[in-house]
């Protein structure tokens, strides 16, 4: 006796459009501070600023905005050497992204932060942890970074966590109703990383099973995962 499978759809792991734009940029209280010193520029306290918070908590789209408003360009922490950082500086604005602990040249970001103060170059720097976390090696570096003003993104509030699911949804062309928001956000941890993390599955699996995105759907991924 033949039997009959029911055929899955495969799950296709499809480039997803996000927007980086000031107008889809979310607002709430976990970022206030973070995008009033974006929007207050030229006026901030200090040439170089540091940004800090957890993944996914919107360093990177903050950044993309100042990039586009003060005419910046950008580059990783990583890439940075004591050589290229006159041209990095070229425009006379700077996003240095992902400071991480031991993963960049001291040298070359001791020279980039001299270097600004003597062209009066606006530089900011995201991080996922504040520079007193992880001093540095070079003593010099670590009194430079010891003077910059932190400014720090907050674990996100209810509003803002259920706005970052929707969000995230539409990204990704996923329809979803405010039900199923509730469900999730009382769910999973409330964090910037969760709600990415949380509505990929969710993506993968609908497709993988060929069903559409519900409740149901939701309670199966998550207690799977």
């Amino acid at each position: 006796m033949a039997v009959r499978v029911q055929p899955r759809q495969l799950a296709l792991d499809l480039p997803h459009a996000e927007s980086l734009s000031r107008e889809d940029f979310l607002e709430g209280t976990a970022n206030t501070a973070a995008l009033k010193l974006i929007e207050s520029w030229p006026d901030w306290p200090n040439r170089i600023m540091l940004l800090v918070g957890p993944e996914g908590s919107g360093k990177s789209h903050l950044a993309t905005i100042w990039a586009e408003l003060a005419g910046a360009r950008s580059t990783s922490a990583q890439a940075l050497t004591p050589a290229n950082v006159p041209g990095e500086l070229a425009t006379g604005a700077l996003v240095v992204e992902d400071l991480i602990p031991g993963s960049f040249d001291e040298r070359a970001l001791f020279h980039l932060m001299n270097l600004a103060r003597e062209d009066e170059a606006s530089v900011l720097i995201t991080a996922r942890l504040a520079p007193s976390a992880f001093p540095p090696e070079l003593r010099d570096l670590r009194s430079r970074l010891r003077a910059v003003p932190v400014v720090n993104l907050l674990a996100p509030d209810d509003a803002l966590f259920r706005a970052l699911i929707v969000k995230f949804c539409a990204d990704r062309q996923m329809s979803i109703d405010a039900n199923l928001v509730g469900y999730l956000a009382k769910r999973i941890d409330r964090s910037f990383a969760a709600a990415p993390r949380t509505v990929e599955l969710l993506e993968t699996e609908a497709l993988r099973l060929g069903r559409p995105v519900t409740r149901a759907l939701a309670a199966e991924v998550l207690r799977d995962s």
